[in-house]
């Protein structure tokens, strides 16, 4: 099985370096092109138009997901945030929950999920009540050192360690 990466609700020429991997699928629910305030041009144009909700994908298919959700709850409807990421709806618990549950759905047992959250309205605290699942490790980045990847490992089964 090829490696592959179900990312969501993102653009992915923000942060990832080739997106004509071949080996690679990005997902986002959206297809769109604005130009910004100050004349640039965003584009977002994944493989795979779908809701990381409810991913179009078998289960266990992928080894490696990277899930970076939309963080924002509170953005102007145009502002270049919102349209760059997408925006949280009201109900955002219970998506970003299920979204959790699809992303460990399709990944294969030991897979890794890579979790990206900027907590500048959201702490992750919060976001980590959504899932059952707990991170092995992950890093703080960003300016104001909010911005958390995390990573955890799909098992089936507890491994014994000598």
């Amino acid at each position: 099985m090829p490696l592959y990466s179900s990312a969501i609700a993102f653009t992915a020429s923000t942060w990832v370096l080739n997106s004509q991997n071949e080996n690679v699928v990005f997902g986002d629910i959206r297809t769109e092109n604005h130009i910004l305030c100050d004349g640039r041009s965003l584009e977002v144009s994944p493989d795979v138009e779908m809701d990381f909700r409810n991913m179009p994908f078998d289960d266990g298919q992928f080894k490696l997901v990277v899930f970076d959700p939309p963080h924002l709850v509170r953005a102007g409807k145009q502002s270049w945030l919102a349209l760059k990421y997408g925006k949280l709806e009201n109900d955002w618990r219970e998506d970003l929950r299920k979204g959790f549950s699809e992303c460990f759905r399709v990944l294969a047992t030991d897979g890794v999920l890579i979790f990206k959250w900027n907590e500048t309205q959201i702490k992750v605290s919060e976001i980590l009540k959504l899932t059952d699942q707990k991170p092995l490790f992950g890093h703080i980045s960003g300016k104001r050192a909010n911005t958390h990847w995390m990573t955890f490992i799909k098992v089936e089964r507890l491994k014994e360690v000598c």
